[in-house]
């Protein structure tokens, strides 16, 4: 999706091309991995991070052209909204103290993209959603201006024949049960773009593998998946309502919904996916790409895959990778070629951006350290748990946060802190290692993660503590969440982990 789209208008014509290319890249994709025409196993990894920019109310500031054109980085580009920016941080290996050149090279990012905002008189914040944006952020005119994004909106409101429904309501366990007598928080909205995706702001970990090693990485990923977003969680409220712990789940599934109630109720699935088995190969989740979903932008090259593969050239793979990135998995397979050779990389899209940019990259590295040990294993968890109970912990993650109950083989049902403490720290810690990261970077970063579990403190649970304390001064909901930005605003510009920032 990172290409300027020229047309405009699809004929039947060029859905029939479409659909045969499509294939043959499949076809393409499928003869390279048999052959072994990937890039060798190595622990590369990327990361990227989506940005907001906030006004001097912490309200959307529509100024992200404005702070690019102030800007002379590389790493810096737009993305959906008007309010967004994203960073893309070059690749990097593992080993060593990878890690700590991470955090500096997110900081530096960071701050460089809030000089530039600063000089129109804007901020950039990492968090999962903007809490502070209203309705009228959400309509099709707050698109970036890019060709892709309007084309993109238009298209997938044509596939759905309607306005996207939001209908989101908070879990009453998150409030402590029922028993508390106040009334669970309900959004219900109808927008008439695919705008509200721009309100998902995540942070996006690539690692490159194998065909061979991509299976297991991929089953590794999907069964943490309600673990990392449960201790990751920092996207609590949406247009001034406290919802989902990781509201962020609920709003991008609905947000870029093509499906009309009739297809949803028929069981098509929605390309917002965590998926429905556990992979047995890279090309079976390829293949139900191509096989449960139509295409949104059928733009077809002239690039025959097989002449390049007899000639001895990697394939591009075009109308593969466009429609691949058309279909919004949890965990994504994704193609690509780098310097002529052929990569396969999982693209794990279940973490909030934020809060700090050690918390991210704590994320980050329990995030491999923990796929590492999995995958690994001699027993591991996708040959003793169904696939449907990864994906009941990954909404149970979403709804409550570090207070979600989570099943695991060998332990039951167990909240998501003592959870990570008693299993999946230690194992976090042995994967690291096996990637060579050095002993003390490892310990910087899941001592984060421990910290954050022994003091039940997520960027979401601090945030509904700073707007609840200042309700109960009696501040309204609004006056309460700006009050809670600015402090959470300092927070990150300080890079303290967000379970050691005062309330207020």
């Amino acid at each position: 999706m990172g290409q300027h789209l020229a047309a405009t208008l699809f004929t039947a014509s060029d859905q029939a091309r479409y659909r045969h290319r499509i294939h043959r890249c499949l076809e393409a994709f499928g003869r390279m991995v048999t052959e072994g025409r990937f890039a060798a196993d190595e622990p590369s990894t990327g990361v990227e991070i989506e940005l907001a920019l906030v006004d001097e109310d912490m309200r959307p500031a529509m100024l992200n052209h404005a702070v690019l054109d102030r800007s002379a980085s590389d790493v810096l580009t737009s993305e959906l909204g008007r309010w967004n920016l994203e960073i893309n941080l070059p690749p990097r290996m593992l080993p060593g103290a990878t890690a700590r050149d991470l955090e500096k090279d997110m900081l530096d990012a960071v701050s460089s993209a809030g000089e530039c905002a600063r000089g129109v008189g804007a901020s950039a914040v990492t968090i999962g959603i903007l809490p502070t944006l209203g309705a009228e952020h959400l309509a099709s005119d707050q698109l970036t201006e890019d060709p892709r994004y309007a084309l993109l909106n238009r298209q997938m409101l044509t596939a759905r024949g309607e306005p996207f429904r939001l209908d989101i309501t908070e879990p009453p366990a998150a409030r402590g049960g029922p028993s508390d007598g106040s009334p669970a928080e309900h959004l219900v909205l109808d927008v008439d773009s695919i705008a509200p995706e721009a309100a998902c702001t995540s942070l996006q970990l690539h690692l490159q593998l194998t065909p061979e090693t991509f299976p297991a990485y991929w089953n590794a990923a999907q069964a943490i998946a309600g673990l990392q977003v449960a201790l990751a969680a920092n996207s609590p409220f949406l247009l001034g309502r406290r919802l989902w712990a990781e509201t962020r789940v609920p709003l991008f599934t609905q947000a870029v919904d093509t499906r009309p109630v009739e297809l949803r109720n028929q069981g098509v699935r929605p390309r917002v996916w965590f998926g429905d088995r556990w992979a047995q190969s890279a090309y079976d989740l390829f293949e139900e790409n191509v096989r449960y979903f139509g295409a949104l932008l059928p733009l077809a090259e002239d690039e025959d895959p097989f002449s390049e593969l007899d000639a001895g050239r990697a394939p591009s793979l075009h109308e593969l990778r466009l429609h691949n990135g058309t279909v919004w998995r949890w965990n994504r397979p994704v193609y690509d070629v780098a310097d002529g050779v052929a990569h396969l990389r999982l693209e794990n899209r279940v973490l909030p951006a934020g809060p700090t940019a050690i918390d991210a990259v704590a994320n980050a590295m329990f995030f491999y350290g923990l796929i590492r040990a999995l995958a690994e294993s001699d027993r591991p968890p996708w040959q003793q748990m169904s696939f449907d109970a990864a994906e009941a912990n990954f909404t149970a993650g979403a709804r409550h946060g570090i207070d979600a109950a989570l099943y695991w083989p060998g332990i039951g049902t167990v909240r998501a802190d003592e959870l990570a403490l008693r299993r999946m720290l230690p194992l976090a810690r042995e994967g690291l290692a096996a990637w060579g990261v050095d002993g003390s970077e490892a310990d910087r970063y899941l001592s984060v993660i421990e910290e954050r579990c022994v003091r039940r403190c997520t960027g979401a649970a601090w945030q509904i503590r700073a707007v609840s304390e200042a309700e109960r001064r009696g501040a309204d909901r609004p006056t309460a969440i700006r009050h809670m930005m600015r402090a959470y605003l300092e927070g990150m510009e300080a890079n303290e982990p967000v379970h050691t920032w005062p309330g207020i």
